[in-house]
Parts: structure tokens; sequence; C-alpha cells
């Protein structure tokens, strides 16, 4: 990676390469040149080039000196906030360094650090002090402006180098420190990298070493408070803590920027800096609080910051994503990307959170056009790859997820989601592959030790996939790795003969339907019972189920929606996905962000989708929270109530009775609920077949025996919620006969052949090929005391029959 030295000295280069008139500017022309020059691959046309210099010259305004057109300076800042790559545009314009650009730079004695500071406009009045620290710091918006605040900047770099020094001595200092941020996510002004985790730099700070330093700062910060006006005692805080962010010590810095932040409230730059501190630290939520008092700063600021929107709404993106905010963040980076359009960073965000909520058309796009101007952007390909599978474009997600492996071949998550991708198409043996590359870069990744697990057994190498499972064991004692262990025990003991080699499963047949009859009225029915399971696993993946239905009472009684007419022009309270998802936050606010993300997703897929199939990026709260409502927490008459009191509220026809609630809205909610919910039901006609105009009103009582149709309404919640209250029950040592995993949930005895079938085999028909029968009979037992006391019933009734 170029250090802040050559890299300048790369950029000027450029700009020489293309100044041709050597007047120390870019006018249109040669900007046009240069652009074409460094995207050989690509076919302009006029309106394209007139379109991007539009945009460059108005968005670096500051940087055009007349008829000269963009200085140096703007073209090294059009780098720096991620309109470009210098190395790529260096290396496409076949330039080289010259021998002597370097030797300016001081190599300080005692440390591996490197202080690159080569600034390529060769002014006059450069000193030898300004070229001892980091470029950021005679940066035209960014730099040093008081004489003093060169000492400050002098001393604490003693300071930073005295504490490493004593701390690598000792052991004690994690990491690498040296060139930390030289190829920055977002901007060398404004951001840490993208990959900072993997150059994270840890200092000890509970040590004696440490303590001195502090104590020493504080001098420091003293020194800069006591300055002669506010301006400079602003300068010296400013100048203190990009020091330290540079060196990693982030809880530091941040103090320094708070108190810039104190000095000048309205200003950018404190504002930025903290929140990148923020984020760091991972404390997302203030980061995002100070990453919007800078775009407020920057947008009360007029022309002067507007270079820097796009940034700011890069990186408050990327703490709303901290957050598990992704819907929010994709709005932010959509404003980046109209506001810098050739700013790939904010496009393969972008295209990456669209991925991250499901919206997978959407993503293509933007990841695509990322690549497109990144052509070497190993992330953009592998979030692309991963859209293209959830797509079911396999192929070239191959393809794709393997260019992005030729980019990085130790790109743990490119090389993990090929994996996924492999046992997806029944591919074990490569699959096995690729979680084994996994490994070897991140040796304790425990899912990838049980997935290469779960892939030997697919390619039928269980003894090896037992040893697999061994070692993931070792690495986390989660209870589907206990499962899986009996699962492969039973394998040993029956010795079963697998169907086709996936997964250890005995030969079985599919049995239609009608072959499938219930003993008793207790048994569920098969369909019922597959629908069930999919609205359950919908449940676990949002979380839904530990969410308090009356939470959905207490957000309709506080807070207050604006009826709106947009999106399908009727009046209704709706509300924008973003907002929407604020609302989601408050009713998960029990999950992790990254849990967060997933519930969002599986919401947005399944809910929102159908709930705005317009497109219009609005919903209708009160049929959304009356959805939500039959697969929240708590008892089954509640959740009804609330759904149709969700209804009430949405209801804002003054003809409309408080108590009441019109037919038509009724069963549109039915319809939307099956569609929702049971999207294999016919449900075209329902709206059709009953009564679609009708003006009537209907009562609670009326609205809960439409609710409980089983046919036409949502009967299929009592299956759901015995599905709740017995998803975690054991049945001893009883076995699927068919997936051969121990029976969790219910157990269906066929009461011929005595053979027994879990939840799934059951609601997908499947039944071993050795038990052949013109019909089965099935008796569901939730738990194994049933099965007990039934068996007893059956010996009472054998010893009644023998008398």
């Amino acid at each position: 990676m170029a250090t802040r030295g050559s890299r300048s000295e790369k950029v000027k280069r450029i700009f020489q390469q293309f100044d041709g008139n050597r007047d120390g500017g870019l006018n249109r022309e040669e900007m046009a040149g240069l652009v074409v020059a460094v995207n050989p691959r690509v076919k302009f046309s006029d309106e394209q080039i007139n379109a991007i210099l539009d945009e460059v010259f108005k968005t670096y305004g500051e940087y055009i000196d007349g008829e000269k057109g963009l200085t140096y300076d703007g073209l090294l800042r059009t780098y720096d906030d991620g309109a470009g790559d210098v190395d790529r545009d260096f290396d496409a314009l076949g330039l080289e360094l010259n021998p002597d650009d370097g030797k300016n730079k001081e190599v300080r004695s005692g440390s591996d650090e490197v202080s690159s500071s080569s600034i390529a406009d060769e002014r006059a009045m450069e000193t030898q002090k300004k070229q001892r620290t980091a470029a950021w710091a005679v940066s035209p918006n960014h730099g040093i402006v008081f004489d003093d605040t060169w000492k400050l900047v002098d001393d604490l770099e003693i300071l930073v180098k005295r504490l490493k020094a004593k701390q690598a001595k000792d052991g004690k200092l994690k990491g690498d420190n040296f060139d930390a941020f030289s190829d920055a996510g977002w901007s060398r002004e404004l951001g840490p990298p993208t990959d900072i985790s993997e150059k994270r730099v840890f200092w000890e700070e509970s040590g004696h070493d440490y303590a001195v330093f502090v104590k020493e700062l504080g001098v420091l910060r003293s020194r800069a408070d006591g300055a002669r006006s506010r301006e400079e005692a602003f300068d010296g805080h400013m100048a203190i803590g990009r020091v330290l962010y540079d060196q990693q010590l982030f809880k530091e810095a941040l103090v320094s920027f708070k108190r810039a932040c104190e000095l000048q409230p309205v200003d950018v730059r404190p504002h930025f800096r903290a929140g990148n501190c923020l984020y760091v630290l991972g404390r997302y939520k203030e980061a995002k609080g100070e990453f919007l008092l800078a775009l407020e700063a920057a947008e009360a600021d007029g022309n002067q910051w507007a270079y820097l929107l796009p940034q700011i709404y890069v990186n408050l993106g990327i703490a709303l994503e901290g957050e598990g905010m992704v819907l929010s963040a994709c709005e932010y980076y959509r404003e980046a990307a109209i506001l810098c359009p050739t700013h790939f960073r904010a496009l393969k965000l972008l295209g990456s959170a669209l991925f991250g909520v499901g919206e997978y058309r959407a993503a293509v796009k933007a990841l695509e056009e990322a690549i497109f101007m990144k052509t070497d952007y190993a992330d953009a390909h592998c979030d692309l790859a991963s859209a293209l599978h959830s797509m079911a474009e396999d192929e070239r997600a191959i393809e794709v997820f393997q260019k992005a492996i030729d980019l990085k071949p130790g790109h743990v998550d490119a090389l993990y989601n090929l994996g996924g991708l492999y046992m997806d198409l029944g591919r074990f043996q490569r699959a096995s592959e690729m979680y084994t590359r996994v490994l070897a870069v991140w040796p304790n990744h425990w899912r990838a030790q049980l997935n290469k697990a779960v892939s030997l057994l697919g390619a039928g190498e269980n003894e090896e996939a037992k040893k697999a499972l061994k070692e993931a064991l070792k690495m986390t004692n989660r209870v589907e790795l206990h499962d899986a262990i009996a699962h492969l025990k039973q394998l040993q003991k029956k010795k079963v003969k697998s169907n086709g080699g996936a997964n250890g499963e005995v030969a079985f047949v599919i049995v239609e339907a009608s072959k499938f009859k219930t003993v008793g009225e207790k048994t569920t029915v098969r369909q019922d019972l597959a629908n069930a399971l999919q609205i359950r696993a919908f449940q676990r993946v949002t979380r839904l189920g530990r969410c308090d239905v009356e939470l959905l009472s207490k957000e309709m009684a506080e807070k207050d929606v604006p009826v709106s007419y947009s999106g399908t022009g009727v009046p209704e309270k709706s509300i924008r996905k973003p907002n929407l998802e604020e609302i989601l936050r408050r009713l998960l606010n029990f999950l992790k962000p990254e849990t967060f993300q997933g519930a969002v997703k599986a919401i947005n897929e399944r809910i929102l989708s159908v709930l705005d199939e317009n497109g219009s990026g609005r919903v209708d709260l009160g049929m959304f929270y009356a959805v939500l409502a039959p697969v929240c927490g708590g008892p089954p008459e509640k959740r009804k109530r609330v759904a149709y009191d969700a209804l009430l509220w949405r209801c804002i026809n003054e003809g409309a009775s408080p108590s009441q609630i019109r037919k038509v809205d009724a069963t549109a909610y039915i319809k939307l609920l099956r569609a929702i919910y049971i999207p294999s039901s016919g449900i075209s006609e329902i709206l059709e077949v009953h009564g679609g105009m009708d003006s009537s009103m209907v009562s609670l009582s009326d609205f809960l025996q439409m609710f409980d149709d089983l046919d036409w309404g949502f009967g299929i919640i009592s299956t759901l919620i015995k599905l709740e209250n017995g998803d975690r029950n054991r049945h001893g040592n009883h076995v699927c006969s068919v997936c051969r995993y121990p029976i969790i949930g219910s157990r269906f005895k066929e009461t011929k052949s005595h053979f027994s079938l879990c939840n799934q085999c059951y609601s997908e028909g499947k039944v071993p090929s050795a038990y052949k029968q013109e019909e089965y009979r099935f008796k569901e037992y939730v738990s194994e005391a049933e099965a007990m006391k039934d068996k007893c019933m059956c010996f009472n009734l054998q010893s009644q029959s023998d008398s």
C-alpha cells in the first residue's frame, strides 16, 4: 500500500501528465482526457463525460482556479474522497515515480514507523517541521493553522514514541501500527479504513506506562486550552486528536475531539472525527449522533463543506449498520452516491446493505456499478456473488466468488459463502475444500468447522465428518453440535442405506397427501403442519415470538402517526420503511445488531414486499401492526384482539364506528394475512368471493369468526400455538425413521407399521420405502407422557378383552 508521501507523488505525476498547457490546472478538456485514460475499458458517451465533469467541477468548486480548471489540491481531494483509486490509475497510465520523489522523507530511528510527509504542491514556504508529520497537517481545510500547534504535535509524537517503545519492549503492544491507515475505506481525511479490524493496534491501558502517558497528555491539553484565542485552542485540540487517532489511541483522541466540539460547536470537523472514534470503539449510537451533528453543520455552512457531504452520508450509514439499522443506512448510501456518482465505495456499501435486507436485484445493480468503477474490488465481487446466489443464478455466482478469491486468496467471506453455494448444489466435496480453506485462514471459525462436517457427511465420509464435528465441539458447546453427533451415532448403529448419499436419510418415498390419514381430533393435518412450520421458522428468524403483543398496543397508543396521501392515493397512516425500522428496533430491542439485521431482512422479504407491492417505499402502519400481531408473543385471544385494534386504529373515515371496522377492511386484512403467511393457498379469489364491495361493519365477535375460519381465515394459528408450546419437547430415544435425527416437537406415529416421523418429514410426506401401504394413519404425540398414557390405555383394553 502506498504511504501518504508516495500517494501524493502519484497524484502529482497524474496531474502533470494531463496538465498539457502547464498552467497549474486541469480544464474540462484535460480532465476529460484523464477520465478516459484511467478507464481504458469503458467507452464513455459525450453525455456521460459532461455529466462526470459537471459533478467534479460542482463538488470541488473551491479548487477550481478560473479558466485554468481543477488544481492539484482539487485532484488530490477527489482521490481522498474515494472518487478514484490512485494506485490503479497510476498503473493504468503506465507512470513511474522518480527516484528522488521521496528523498525528503525522514525515517525515525528506534522505531519501524515511517512518517510520510511529501507535499506535492512544492510550496516555497514548506518548513522542515511540517515535513516531519502526517500530510493532513498541511491540508488546506484540515491542517494546522497556528505555529504553537506544531510544537504541541512535536511533543505529542515524542510521548507516543516513548510509550510505543516501552510497551513494545514489555511485549504489551499488540499488532503493528505501521501504515495502518494508508488505504482509507472512505477518505484519508475523514474515516478509518474498511479493513481496520485486520490492522487494529491494541494498547495496554492498565499499566504504569500508559498512566504516565495520559498524565503528560493532560499537560499538552492544558497548553492547548491556554492558547491566546479560542481558534488557536481549537486548532491545538484538533491536531492532538488527529495524531492520537492516527496512532489508534482512539479513547484519548475522542477526548480531544470532544473538547474541540465544545470550542466550536458548529464546526463539521470535530463532530465528524468524534464520530469516527466512537464507531471504532463500538459506540455506534453515539457515533450516529456525532455524524448527524456534522451533517447539520455541513448543510448549514453552504458550499464550504459541500464536498464532505458524501463522506458524511457514508459514515453515517456505516454507523447505522453498526446498530443494525440497514434500511436506514441504505438511505444515506443512496444520498452519497447521488452527490458523488463516482464514489464506488458508497455504491458497494449500498449494494451490500440492499443485499442485507433481501432486495437482491437492486443490490446486484449497485454492486455491478461499483465493480465497473473499480474492477479489483474483492469485497464487491463477494457480495455480488452472494446476491446472485440468492437469485438462483448459481453458475454466475460461482464465477464471481472465484474472482473475489483470485483478487484476495484469503477472503474468508468469499470462501465461506462459496462453500455454502456448493452445499446447496450438492457438491459436497468442493464445499468441504472451501471450508478447509476458511479454517486455514481463521482456525477457530466454528461455523466453518460445523459446515465442513456436514459437507463431509453429505459426501459419505462419516468418519471424517465425526472428527470435524468433535473439532467444532472444542470451539463451541452449542446444542446443534450435540444433535449432529447424536445423528452420526444413529447412522453408525443402523448402517442405513442413504437416499442419494446426501445427508444420511434412509431410502424414502414421498406419499401424496390424500394417503395421509389422521387418528384422533388432535392430530394435525399434514398441509396445516407444513404451513405452520414455515410461519414458525419466520418467528424464529425474526424473534417476534419473544415480542409481547402488548407492545404493539403501546406503540399505537403512544406514537402519533400523521395521515398521508402518498403511496396508494388513499388517506392512511403510512410510514417510510426506514421509520418503520425504528419502530421494529423498539419492539425488538433485546436483539443484538446482527440478529436484528436478519430479522429486518425476513420482515422486509415476507411482509413489507407484500404491503408495499407498488414499490413506493411507504407502508400502511395499521395494517403492518395487524399482520404482525398473530406471530407475536402472548395468548392467542390477545393477539387477535390487538390485530382488530390495529385495524380500528388505522381507520380514518369519519363515518366509521369507533368500535367496529368495515367488512371490506377485515376481508382485505385476512387476504393479506394468508398471502404473507400461507402463500401456497389460493387467495386471489378471497376478496371477490367474500364481498369485496360490502359496506357493512364488523364487530369484534364477527372479526374473530372470520379470523378463525380454517378454510378462508387464519385458523392455522392453533397449530402455530401448538408448535410454539412444544418445539422444545424431546421424545427420549425416539428418532425419525426417515432423517434419523432425534425427534423434537411432536412425534407422528404410524399406527400400523409403528414407525415414527418428525414434524418436518411428516409435513413433507416422507415415509421409509420399506413400509409400502395403501394409506398411512398417523397419531400425533406432543410429549412422551401422552404416548405412555396411550400405551397404558391399550394395555388396559387388551387385558379387558382377554378377560
